[in-house]
């Protein structure tokens, strides 16, 4: 079976830092495209970087140049570097595997292989 678990949630202050890590098991990272999402309440489900297996990175205009998304081959794992949180980054975030890195209506989506999520808590 395949499942991937975050973790590193939690709370910070506006301009804080925080690290998202997203390990798997199952199946091997780097043959495939993985991604970070998120969803605060009332909002859809939110692609905001999207690691290929090519190697590309792509991030939404809301976070590029705050976050790093990486591949650790050795560790089956993926990290999301949050620098200069905003209050605006409050949401609930997940990471999941064999997605396009468009938008869903809802986190987990119906498509790929998603983790549980971690709660991302971001204060002014």
């Amino acid at each position: 079976a395949q499942h991937l678990v975050e973790s590193g949630g939690g709370s910070v202050q506006a301009g804080g830092s925080l690290r998202l890590s997203c390990t798997g098991s199952g199946f091997a990272f780097d043959g495939s495209d993985m991604g970070w999402y998120r969803q605060a309440p009332g909002t859809e489900c939110e692609s905001i970087s999207v690691l290929r297996s090519d190697g590309r990175i792509n991030y939404a205009e809301s976070v590029k140049g705050r976050f790093a998304n990486s591949l650790d081959n050795a560790k089956n794992t993926v990290n999301l570097q949050m620098n200069n949180l905003k209050p605006e980054d409050t949401a609930m975030y997940y990471c999941a595997a064999a997605v396009r890195g468009t938008n869903y209506p809802a986190c987990p989506a119906a498509v790929g292989v998603w983790g549980q999520g971690t709660q991302v808590t971001v204060s002014s």
